[in-house]
């Protein structure tokens, strides 16, 4: 997928998190651990969450902010290339999947940041830097129900 603007940023988020959601779907089929099972049908439905939140965020974002080139900013983070989902969480228990989980949207925030840091554009700005919060709040959602999850 080719990267140039905070548009095609978004699209690689949404892109990330519809895959990680069938990733997490059919693993969650093929678990034979049903505490494992459970969690990754959880992790499916909230990545499905995020997908939506983000697209909806492209839908009614500052096309300024949107049409923001990036593309010499992000050449350097390796995670842009990996829009598709090659993590398997059949053969994995809670703590492994959630490590695992946390790992892939750590390597978000931190694409999040990173542009942030070299945009000038409020709007720009703005818009990252919302996003950033969300993918930061949903990943501790997500730590605290797992959590939960355990205690069962």
């Amino acid at each position: 997928m080719q990267v140039e603007t905070i548009r095609d940023v978004l699209n690689w988020t949404v892109l990330f998190h519809k895959n990680l959601k069938i990733s997490l779907k059919h693993s969650s089929k093929q678990n034979k651990d049903e505490r494992a099972r459970m969690i990754l049908s959880y992790l499916s439905e909230h990545e499905e969450s995020l997908e939506h939140i983000v697209q909806g965020l492209e839908n009614v974002a500052d096309e300024k902010a949107l049409n923001t080139w990036c593309f010499d900013y992000i050449e350097k983070h390796s995670i842009i290339e990996y829009v598709h989902c090659d993590s398997l969480f059949e053969e994995l228990n809670m703590p492994h999947i959630m490590e695992k989980i946390v790992n892939h949207h750590e390597q978000v925030i931190e694409l999040y940041i990173h542009i942030y840091s070299r945009v000038d554009i409020d709007s720009a700005k703005k818009l990252l830097d919302a996003i950033k919060d969300i993918e930061e709040n949903e990943i501790k959602r997500i730590v605290q129900s797992s959590n939960r999850f355990s205690d069962m």
